[in-house]
């Protein structure tokens, strides 16, 4: 069966606070947007690689390592508190206008580096393979367990999830006796376009776990999360998609 015909999307806004730029900051000698370009490229999942960007330099790097710049995003959603759902609508309609209809669209935020080609073809297939979802997205095991976690109201501290054990409360207890919980990481998204024009979500209500591994979940949002990606890079214990061409500029 043919499969469905399908876009990578990569959002890079131009207005990030924490680490201004972040989009385009060099790490291993290229722009941190390249490698999540050149990992939707080689994975061959995608019929378009096409970046979503408000900012014409952002947009000649992506043109760059392979990517589509068919139009600059607006401004008006591209806002640091912009939820997905603005561009992502606006993309596939701007997309659909132009001739380009895409039945299935993939999430591909520049700031997970690790992803590799392998990761997103080994998604794409766990996604295929489901029926009556509407989106996939990457989870992790979480380091800091919610039931540990408290809230504090009038000077007093309350568990955040209170619904544990009397005998022997989770805040209480060793992290191996916990129930698993999962966070979800910024690695990667997969829906079907249908399920934002029907529910005006970028996930819809049935979602499949896609449970990241290693390093392909890390997101380089704040310094120390760029001083970890380089350590991981000095001392070999993370790889990062492979580029042919030279760096940009």
């Amino acid at each position: 069966m043919k499969p469905p015909k399908s876009v990578a999307l990569i959002p890079a806004r131009s207005g990030s606070k924490r680490v201004p730029h972040k989009n385009i900051r060099v790490l291993a000698g290229h722009p941190v947007i390249a490698y999540s370009i050149q990992a939707a490229i080689n994975s061959g999942v995608f019929d378009s690689v096409v970046c979503a960007t408000d900012d014409e330099m952002y947009a000649e790097i992506a043109r760059y390592y392979g990517a589509s710049v068919p139009m600059l995003r607006p401004k008006e959603i591209s806002g640091d508190t912009s939820p997905d759902i603005e561009w992502v609508s606006w993309m596939l309609d701007s997309l659909k206008k132009n001739g380009a209809d895409y039945e299935v669209f993939s999430i591909l935020r520049p700031t997970s580096p690790f992803r590799l080609p392998e990761t997103i073809s080994r998604a794409w297939s766990l996604f295929l393979a489901a029926d009556g979802v509407d989106s996939l997205r990457a989870i992790e095991k979480c380091q800091q367990h919610p039931g540990k976690m408290w809230v504090i109201r009038q000077g007093r501290m309350l568990p955040l999830m209170p619904l544990t054990p009397e005998a022997v409360p989770w805040h209480s207890s060793q992290y191996a006796s916990l129930p698993e919980v999962y966070v979800q990481n910024a690695s990667l998204e997969i829906a079907w376009s249908r399920v934002v024009r029907e529910t005006n979500t970028i996930a819809g209500s049935v979602l499949l776990p896609f449970i990241t591994t290693e390093t392909e979940g890390l997101d380089v949002n704040n310094e120390f999360d760029w001083w970890k990606a380089e350590r991981l890079l000095t001392e070999g214990s993370a790889r990062l998609p492979e580029i042919a061409i030279a760096p940009w500029r």
